[in-house]
Protein backbone atom coordinates (compact mmCIF):
# COMPACT_ATOMS: atom_id res chain seq x y z
CA UNK A 1 0.00 0.00 0.00
CA UNK A 2 1.11 3.33 -1.07
CA UNK A 3 2.63 5.56 2.15
CA UNK A 4 0.56 8.26 0.81
CA UNK A 5 -2.82 5.81 1.21
CA UNK A 6 -1.42 5.13 5.17
CA UNK A 7 -1.16 8.59 6.11
CA UNK A 8 -5.27 9.52 4.59
CA UNK A 9 -6.04 6.35 6.69
CA UNK A 10 -4.25 7.39 9.88
CA UNK A 11 -6.02 10.92 9.52
CA UNK A 12 -9.25 10.32 8.29
CA UNK A 13 -9.92 6.10 9.64
CA UNK A 14 -14.05 6.76 9.61
CA UNK A 15 -14.68 7.73 5.69
CA UNK A 16 -17.34 5.67 4.57
CA UNK A 17 -16.79 2.98 2.22
CA UNK A 18 -18.10 2.91 -1.59
CA UNK A 19 -19.83 -0.14 -3.78
CA UNK A 20 -20.44 -0.68 -7.03
CA UNK A 21 -18.42 2.47 -8.79
CA UNK A 22 -15.28 -0.10 -9.98
CA UNK A 23 -15.25 -3.61 -11.83
CA UNK A 24 -12.56 -5.92 -12.56
CA UNK A 25 -13.63 -7.52 -15.60
CA UNK A 26 -12.44 -11.15 -16.51
CA UNK A 27 -9.85 -9.74 -18.75
CA UNK A 28 -8.35 -7.82 -15.83
CA UNK A 29 -9.24 -4.62 -17.21
CA UNK A 30 -10.14 -2.39 -14.04
CA UNK A 31 -13.97 -0.47 -15.11
CA UNK A 32 -15.23 2.56 -14.03
CA UNK A 33 -19.28 2.06 -13.20
CA UNK A 34 -21.37 5.00 -13.49
CA UNK A 35 -24.95 5.55 -12.11
CA UNK A 36 -26.41 4.50 -15.22
CA UNK A 37 -23.62 1.71 -15.93
CA UNK A 38 -24.98 -0.02 -12.16
CA UNK A 39 -28.50 0.80 -13.17
CA UNK A 40 -28.26 -1.50 -16.50
CA UNK A 41 -25.63 -4.08 -14.76
CA UNK A 42 -23.15 -3.12 -17.78
CA UNK A 43 -19.41 -3.10 -17.00
CA UNK A 44 -18.78 0.42 -17.42
CA UNK A 45 -16.08 2.32 -19.20
CA UNK A 46 -12.80 0.95 -19.26
CA UNK A 47 -9.84 2.88 -17.13
CA UNK A 48 -7.02 4.16 -19.85
CA UNK A 49 -5.00 6.38 -17.37
CA UNK A 50 -1.84 5.02 -16.69
CA UNK A 51 -0.94 6.36 -13.05
CA UNK A 52 -4.35 5.87 -12.12
CA UNK A 53 -4.25 2.23 -12.96
CA UNK A 54 -1.07 1.95 -11.07
CA UNK A 55 -2.36 3.13 -7.87
CA UNK A 56 -5.35 1.18 -8.11
CA UNK A 57 -3.03 -2.17 -8.77
CA UNK A 58 -0.33 -0.77 -6.04
CA UNK A 59 -3.75 -0.18 -3.22
CA UNK A 60 -5.69 -3.39 -4.39
CA UNK A 61 -6.16 -5.55 -1.11
CA UNK A 62 -9.08 -8.11 0.53
CA UNK A 63 -10.64 -7.52 3.39
CA UNK A 64 -12.04 -10.30 6.37
CA UNK A 65 -15.25 -11.54 4.69
CA UNK A 66 -13.35 -12.07 1.07
CA UNK A 67 -14.11 -8.77 -0.57
CA UNK A 68 -11.53 -7.03 -2.79
CA UNK A 69 -10.72 -3.14 -2.64
CA UNK A 70 -9.03 -0.57 -4.03
CA UNK A 71 -7.42 1.66 -1.06
CA UNK A 72 -8.19 5.17 -2.37
CA UNK A 73 -6.58 7.37 -0.30
CA UNK A 74 -8.57 7.24 3.33
CA UNK A 75 -11.84 5.72 1.39
CA UNK A 76 -12.17 1.63 0.88
CA UNK A 77 -13.86 1.35 -2.53
CA UNK A 78 -15.10 -2.05 -3.33
CA UNK A 79 -14.65 -4.07 -6.47
CA UNK A 80 -17.04 -6.44 -7.99
CA UNK A 81 -15.25 -8.89 -10.09
CA UNK A 82 -15.90 -10.31 -13.48
CA UNK A 83 -15.49 -13.66 -12.19
CA UNK A 84 -12.08 -13.76 -10.16
CA UNK A 85 -9.86 -11.38 -8.01
CA UNK A 86 -6.81 -12.03 -10.09
CA UNK A 87 -7.01 -11.89 -14.13
CA UNK A 88 -3.33 -13.83 -16.01
CA UNK A 89 -2.10 -13.71 -18.88
CA UNK A 90 0.15 -16.76 -19.84
CA UNK A 91 3.19 -15.68 -22.56
CA UNK A 92 6.41 -17.58 -23.52
CA UNK A 93 9.57 -15.73 -21.69
CA UNK A 94 12.83 -14.87 -23.95
CA UNK A 95 14.13 -18.37 -22.43
CA UNK A 96 11.05 -20.35 -23.98
CA UNK A 97 9.70 -20.79 -20.42
CA UNK A 98 5.93 -20.53 -19.81
CA UNK A 99 5.13 -17.93 -17.73
CA UNK A 100 2.26 -16.11 -16.22
CA UNK A 101 1.90 -12.67 -14.79
CA UNK A 102 -1.73 -11.37 -13.05
CA UNK A 103 -3.63 -7.70 -13.59
CA UNK A 104 -1.17 -5.91 -11.79
CA UNK A 105 2.46 -6.82 -13.83
CA UNK A 106 3.04 -9.27 -10.96
CA UNK A 107 4.40 -12.93 -11.57
CA UNK A 108 2.05 -15.58 -10.66
CA UNK A 109 3.18 -19.20 -9.69
CA UNK A 110 0.39 -21.62 -10.19
CA UNK A 111 0.14 -24.82 -7.66
CA UNK A 112 -3.71 -26.24 -9.04
CA UNK A 113 -5.35 -25.50 -12.64
CA UNK A 114 -8.77 -25.94 -13.15
CA UNK A 115 -11.26 -26.21 -16.45
CA UNK A 116 -14.68 -24.73 -15.25
CA UNK A 117 -18.00 -25.76 -17.22
CA UNK A 118 -18.04 -22.94 -19.75
CA UNK A 119 -14.30 -23.47 -20.92
CA UNK A 120 -12.72 -21.34 -18.71
CA UNK A 121 -9.17 -21.92 -17.28
CA UNK A 122 -8.08 -21.11 -13.68
CA UNK A 123 -4.74 -21.33 -11.42
CA UNK A 124 -4.16 -20.77 -7.95
CA UNK A 125 -1.28 -20.71 -6.13
CA UNK A 126 0.17 -22.38 -2.49
CA UNK A 127 -0.23 -19.08 -0.80
CA UNK A 128 -2.58 -19.35 2.23
CA UNK A 129 -5.57 -19.31 1.17
CA UNK A 130 -4.60 -19.64 -1.93
CA UNK A 131 -4.98 -16.49 -4.77
CA UNK A 132 -7.23 -17.66 -7.53
CA UNK A 133 -6.88 -16.51 -11.22
CA UNK A 134 -8.72 -16.91 -14.82
CA UNK A 135 -6.54 -17.20 -17.62
CA UNK A 136 -7.39 -14.28 -19.86
CA UNK A 137 -9.19 -15.81 -23.09
CA UNK A 138 -6.87 -14.26 -25.30
CA UNK A 139 -4.13 -16.74 -24.19
CA UNK A 140 -6.62 -20.55 -24.28
CA UNK A 141 -5.11 -20.93 -27.86
CA UNK A 142 -1.22 -20.85 -25.87
CA UNK A 143 -2.84 -22.94 -22.80
CA UNK A 144 -4.12 -25.26 -25.24
CA UNK A 145 -0.54 -25.98 -26.79
CA UNK A 146 0.77 -27.22 -23.57
CA UNK A 147 -2.40 -28.87 -22.38
CA UNK A 148 -3.35 -32.65 -22.92
CA UNK A 149 -7.06 -32.51 -22.03
CA UNK A 150 -9.05 -36.26 -21.38
CA UNK A 151 -12.05 -36.97 -23.57
CA UNK A 152 -14.45 -35.34 -20.83
CA UNK A 153 -12.56 -31.84 -21.56
CA UNK A 154 -12.95 -31.27 -18.31
CA UNK A 155 -9.33 -32.75 -16.61
CA UNK A 156 -5.82 -33.40 -17.92
CA UNK A 157 -2.39 -32.08 -17.78
CA UNK A 158 -1.07 -28.75 -17.83
CA UNK A 159 2.78 -28.74 -19.01
CA UNK A 160 3.48 -25.82 -17.13
CA UNK A 161 7.49 -26.54 -17.12
CA UNK A 162 9.62 -29.15 -18.42
CA UNK A 163 9.79 -30.52 -14.57
CA UNK A 164 6.19 -29.50 -13.77
CA UNK A 165 2.93 -30.72 -14.92
CA UNK A 166 -0.27 -29.50 -13.84
CA UNK A 167 -3.12 -32.11 -13.26
CA UNK A 168 -6.44 -30.22 -14.71
CA UNK A 169 -9.17 -30.51 -12.23
CA UNK A 170 -13.01 -29.65 -13.09
CA UNK A 171 -15.16 -27.00 -11.38
CA UNK A 172 -18.16 -25.52 -11.98
CA UNK A 173 -18.08 -21.51 -12.33
CA UNK A 174 -20.77 -21.29 -9.80
CA UNK A 175 -18.70 -22.75 -7.34
CA UNK A 176 -15.35 -20.62 -7.39
CA UNK A 177 -16.16 -17.88 -5.60
CA UNK A 178 -17.11 -20.61 -2.14
CA UNK A 179 -14.04 -22.43 -2.73
CA UNK A 180 -11.71 -19.91 -2.73
CA UNK A 181 -13.28 -17.63 -0.46
CA UNK A 182 -14.30 -14.15 -2.43
CA UNK A 183 -17.30 -12.07 -2.62
CA UNK A 184 -17.77 -11.59 -6.47
CA UNK A 185 -20.35 -8.47 -6.05
CA UNK A 186 -19.74 -6.78 -2.25
CA UNK A 187 -22.43 -4.23 -3.44
CA UNK A 188 -24.80 -7.06 -3.99
CA UNK A 189 -23.63 -8.50 -0.38
CA UNK A 190 -24.29 -5.05 0.77
CA UNK A 191 -27.78 -4.90 -0.27
CA UNK A 192 -28.13 -8.28 1.23
CA UNK A 193 -26.70 -7.30 4.77
CA UNK A 194 -29.47 -3.91 4.65
CA UNK A 195 -32.49 -6.16 3.83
Amino acid sequence: MDDIVKQALARWPNVPHCTGWLLLDARGQWRMRDQAAQAQGAAGDPIRHTALLGFINRNYACDEKGQWFFQNGPQRVYVELGYTPWVVRLHCGADGKLMLADQTGSAFEPATAFIDDTGGVLFSDASQPPKVAVLHDHDLELFSTHATLADDGASGTFHWRADQALTLRPIRRDEVAARFGFVASPADAEKRERS
